[in-house]
């Protein structure tokens, strides 16, 4: 799937307002316990990246996670204004940038996280080769992301939401054709199993996969090789 970075910049800022009504509102609040879990998982000590962070949500939970304050980068200055403002993102300290040229030393930090963003860069291996780099090694890759479920009576209800449901929910609230473009991008998204083959070919030295929701969404962690 083609996707333009100015295109799809301009695409959060226009929904940036009700990004987080909506985010909550079309996973009936579980997208909320899936941040939790992805931090849970990545077990964050030092230093915490999270990329593509949007409002920061996964941000938080990574800072809640490690008791102290995590580093939330996006390239949207609108979705970094909404974040700021929010209380839940008082451990947060946000910073505007470029996920495929993150302005961050290189063997930084002790997870680089990234939650339903890293399927939206226009180049999916520099992406993960950049969290990769700003990583310290043995450090924690963490990417929460939609999969495709396995089982056949899930797999239709989830085609079923993503590709009637969800866009014209999404599209009705927030006022933009955005959700259409959204239910394209998660419905063409890679497989787990391709994702986790080309975070070892980014630098990962293991990946492990945690289903979630019955196979909706899933942590990829990854390991980067040297620690």
């Amino acid at each position: 799937m083609q996707k333009d970075a100015a295109t799809v910049q301009a695409m959060f800022g226009d929904i940036a307002p009700r990004y987080d009504l909506l985010n909550h509102l079309l996973s009936l609040n579980v997208d909320r316990r899936w941040r939790r879990r992805a931090a849970a998982l990545a077990r964050p000590r030092g230093p915490v990246l999270d990329i593509c962070t949007g409002t920061g949500d996964l941000a938080a939970a990574m800072a809640e996670a490690a008791g102290h304050t995590v580093l939330g980068l996006d390239f949207c200055g609108p979705m970094l204004r909404r974040g700021k403002g929010k209380r839940s993102c008082s451990g947060v300290r946000f910073l505007r940038g470029d996920a495929l040229r993150l302005p961050v030393p290189s063997g930084r930090f002790d997870v680089v996280s990234v939650g339903f963003g890293i399927r939206n860069v226009s180049d999916l291996d520099l992406g993960l080769r950049e969290m990769v780099r700003v990583a310290r090694p043995g450090g924690r890759i963490a990417i929460l992301e939609f999969t495709m479920p396995r089982r056949p009576a899930v797999r239709a209800l989830y085609g079923f939401y993503f590709g009637r449901v969800l866009p014209f929910i999404g599209n009705l609230v927030s006022r933009s054709r955005a959700y259409s473009y959204l239910n394209r991008s998660v419905l063409a998204w890679t497989g787990e199993a391709e994702l986790a083959e080309r975070m070892r070919a980014a630098g990962c030295a293991s990946v492990a996969i945690h289903p979630l929701t019955c196979g909706i969404a899933a942590v990829h962690l990854g390991v980067k090789a040297g620690g």
